[in-house]
C-alpha cells in the first residue's frame, strides 16, 4: 500500500492510497479521512456513483467537519477497476471504467477484473485492518446512485457486518433499469438468478433483510422515474421487518449539492447506530 497524498483537515487527516488488488487484478485507489484520535474509531464506507471515483465525494461531499466531530472514519473506494489491461467501453459511461456496479462479474473477459463486491466487502476491509487501528467490529455503509445500490445489496447480504445502511438516490432495482440492466447482462450473462443477488428489491423479495435503511431522494432528480424508482424499494419493504425511512426531498436533483446538504444527517444517523 502506498500513500499518494495526505492533508490536514478539521484536526484529522484526509489521505489517498493506492494498492495492488488481488481480486481486481490491478492497482486500486481509495480515499480515507481519519478524525482526531482515530484509534478504535468506527468506519463508514461511502460508495460513489456512475462515472465517479474516490475524488468526487472527497472534494464535494462536505463530510469532514461532521466526521471529525463524531469521530467517524470515512473510507471512499473507487467505483471500478482501472488500467490499460482492464476491459472497458470508452464511449459508454454506463459500463466498464467508473461503472463497476459493485458486483463480481462472471462473464469473460470482465470476470478477471470486475469484482467490486468482493473488493468492498472483503479485500479492502482486510487491507484496512492490517494497516490501521480502527474498530473493525463497527462498520456502516452508505452510497450515492450506483453506490447507493452497492450499499443496499451489501447491507442486505451482510447484515452482521454492517451496523447501519443509508443511501442518496440509489438504483433500487438495477436488473430492470435501463442504465444498469445492459451492464448486468455484460458482466453477469443471461442468468437472472445471478442478477437477483445484486438487486436490492429482488433480495428483499427473496427474504434478505436489514433492520433499518435511510434514503434521501431528490424530487427534481432527472433520473428518478426511469433509473432510481425508490417506490419499488418501499413496496418491497412492506410486510417485512425492514424499517425503511424514505425522505423525498423537494427541489433537489442528483448532484453533490443534494448530497452535501444531507450528508451531516446521514453521518449522525450512522453514528447513532454504529
Amino acid at each position: 500500500m502506498k500513500k499518494i497524498s495526505e492533508t490536514f483537515s478539521y484536526g484529522g487527516k484526509q489521505a489517498v492510497y493506492t494498492h495492488k488488488s488481488n481480486v481486481n487484478n490491478c492497482d486500486m485507489t481509495f480515499a480515507i479521512y481519519t478524525p482526531p484520535n482515530a484509534k478504535n474509531a468506527p468506519i463508514l464506507w461511502y460508495l460513489s456513483g456512475l462515472t465517479c471515483n474516490h475524488t468526487n465525494v472527497m472534494e464535494k461531499g462536505e463530510y469532514r467537519q461532521k466526521a471529525a466531530q463524531l469521530g467517524l472514519v470515512v473510507i471512499c473506494p473507487d467505483t471500478s477497476p482501472r488500467g490499460e489491461n482492464v476491459p472497458d467501453e470508452e464511449d459508454n459511461w454506463q459500463f466498464g471504467s467508473g461503472a463497476g456496479f459493485y458486483l463480481d462479474a462472471t462473464n469473460n473477459p470482465y470476470d478477471n477484473n470486475y469484482n467490486m463486491y468482493s473488493y468492498i466487502t472483503t479485500e479492502l476491509p482486510q487491507l484496512i485492518e492490517s494497516n490501521f487501528e480502527f474498530d473493525m467490529s463497527r462498520q456502516s455503509i452508505c452510497g450515492h446512485s450506483m453506490g447507493g445500490h452497492g450499499a443496499l445489496i451489501m447491507a442486505l447480504r451482510n447484515p452482521k457486518k454492517y451496523k447501519s445502511c443509508s443511501a442518496f438516490a440509489p438504483i433500487v432495482e438495477p436488473s430492470t433499469a435501463s442504465w444498469s440492466s445492459e451492464a448486468f447482462k455484460k458482466f453477469l450473462g443471461e442468468n437472472k438468478d445471478v442478477w437477483n443477488m445484486y438487486d436490492s428489491v429482488s433480495l428483499i423479495k427473496n427474504g434478505y433483510s436489514f433492520p433499518e435503511i435511510l434514503i434521501d431522494q431528490g424530487l427534481a432528480d432527472s433520473f428518478l422515474e426511469e433509473g432510481l424508482r425508490p417506490w419499488l424499494l418501499e413496496e418491497a419493504c412492506k410486510n417485512t421487518d425492514i424499517n425503511l425511512k424514505l425522505r423525498m426531498q423537494p427541489h433537489y436533483d442528483h448532484s453533490y449539492y443534494f448530497i452535501s446538504t444531507f450528508m451531516a444527517d446521514h453521518l449522525e444517523w450512522h453514528k447513532e447506530r454504529i
